[in-house]
């Protein structure tokens, strides 16, 4: 009986070491010599292997640690990191291959790494002259995973509810401060949760702002006012008291203080960090802790959420609590953390549409956040939250203006002229034909335009 061959190791370093070694074979040999050949069919079995569970395949070298599509593979040793510092050196961070690669092409790009040097033609150009289709090589700058994707606004842009705008501003006076060294403004932070809890929470236009999709990598401030409206918005799903909610949004609020003393070029840092870069990261909850166990006048459970934001349900991420489960507070502004940075863009990624945000939430749920808090999270924003800019089965561009409950698919839209950005009619989504189907079901989620003001779609319903 003969036993059958293992399907080759998804290990991208395999592929770089192959093309490593054909390289110099390629400089070394002439063109058909049996080095060469049996060179081309190992890595070819190697590439196959890949192939066959990801296609195209994506190896990015960042900082010396290698990327398979965006996940890290262990790179650490002598030897591999020999190999990362020659291809580094031809200016090859990335390789991207796709299904249909032929032998003659890994040939070509062997010789061409072995011949090349730098010129005003660019490195794809310089492929296709030698037949190479399949296969792309680039420099990635800054050394960035997701080179491709574009570079977002650092805040919101465009105009923005009055009362939120100004929500954002103490916040960001607050953050700098606190970086410069001087202590935690407690009368700010006070003015600050009562200008949430009273007027952002009651405008729809800022709602609207803070849980559509944001095409913006908001900063740390930023990121603390939306998640403090998240909180809030689960903290009254789940029943909490007036002066409950208001100790929720000031921990919310102040959840990632500890940010501040953490420099910028890691917390903003595209792509993955280094172990010791993201030791550092991770040391913002005790530090956030440590800063407001020292200021006086705050709740007593704000530094306890600063401290646990990023432990699990099943007493794991960090930092280490031993079997401590997180206090209720801290795991509902995990939720609202969670949502909050993947419907926000990043150096590395697309802002993530509300439905498929909580669909990741409620993958999740059990394991790190609490499976309740999702479901009422979701049932508080829905899948389509106010504000939320969508297109139709009928190719309508509408904002939803109201959310319901009992059919979360199917919110009231406010249809939207797409020259010129202006109203033309409200419609329900929920409403059925005389046959019972929905007479609209929308499609998708969009990133709202720079000309679209929200304001004048919501402004006009405040809430109660």
């Amino acid at each position: 009986m003969t036993t059958p061959t293992p399907a080759p190791a998804l290990d991208p370093l395999a592929v770089l070491r192959g093309i490593a070694s054909l390289r110099k074979l390629a400089g070394s040999y002439p063109a058909g010599h049996p080095m060469i050949g049996q060179k081309l069919k190992e890595l070819e079995d190697v590439i196959a292997g890949l192939l066959h569970t990801s296609n195209p395949i994506r190896i990015d070298v960042i900082r010396g640690d290698v990327f398979l599509d965006g996940v890290a593979s262990n790179s650490e040793n002598q030897a591999n990191q020999q190999l990362l510092t020659q291809l580094s050196a031809l200016g090859i961070d990335s390789i991207h291959i796709v299904e249909g690669v032929q032998r003659g092409e890994l040939l070509a790009v062997a010789e061409f790494l072995w011949q090349y040097t730098e010129s005003g033609e660019s490195m794809s150009a310089q492929l296709a002259a030698r037949n190479v289709q399949h296969i792309s090589l680039g420099r990635l700058l800054p050394l960035d995973t997701r080179w491709r994707s574009p570079q977002w606004a650092d805040a919101p842009t465009g105009p923005l509810d009055p009362d939120y705008a100004e929500s954002l501003m103490m916040a960001q006076k607050t953050w700098e401060d606190t970086t410069s060294g001087k202590p935690l403004n407690v009368v700010t932070v006070r003015d600050l949760v009562q200008l949430l809890i009273y007027k952002v929470a009651r405008s729809n236009a800022a709602l609207g702002q803070i849980l559509a999709v944001k095409q913006y990598e908001n900063l740390t401030y930023c990121h603390s006012v939306n998640v403090a409206m998240l909180s809030l918005l689960l903290g009254k799903q789940v029943g909490l008291n007036e002066a409950d909610l208001a100790a929720l949004v000031e921990a919310a609020l102040l959840h990632d203080v500890g940010k501040t003393q953490i420099p910028l070029d890691i917390v903003r840092k595209p792509g993955a960090l280094d172990k010791a870069e993201r030791r550092t990261i991770e040391a913002h909850t005790t530090l956030g802790a440590e800063i407001l166990i020292q200021t006086e006048g705050l709740h007593p459970l704000t530094p306890t959420v600063a401290l646990e934001h990023h432990r699990g349900v099943k007493s794991t991420g960090y930092p280490d609590l031993g079997e401590a489960i997180p206090h209720p507070m801290s795991q509902i502004v995990s939720v609202a953390d969670i949502y909050e940075a993947i419907t926000g863009a990043r150096t590395y990624q697309a802002p993530t549409p509300p439905e498929r945000a909580c669909l990741i939430l409620a993958r999740i749920a059990g394991e790190k956040l609490n499976t309740g808090l999702v479901k009422k999270f979701v049932n508080a924003i829905t899948f389509f939250p106010v504000g939320s800019l969508v297109r139709t089965n009928r190719n309508e561009l509408g904002l939803v203006v109201q959310t319901n409950h009992r059919e979360p698919l199917h919110p009231v839209l406010t249809l939207v002229d797409e020259e010129t950005y202006k109203p033309t009619g409200q419609v329900d989504t929920s409403e059925r034909e005389s046959s019972g189907g929905y007479t609209r079901h929308i499609m998708q989620s969009l990133a709202a335009p720079d000309g679209l003001d929200l304001r004048e779609f919501l402004e006009p319903a405040k809430a109660a």
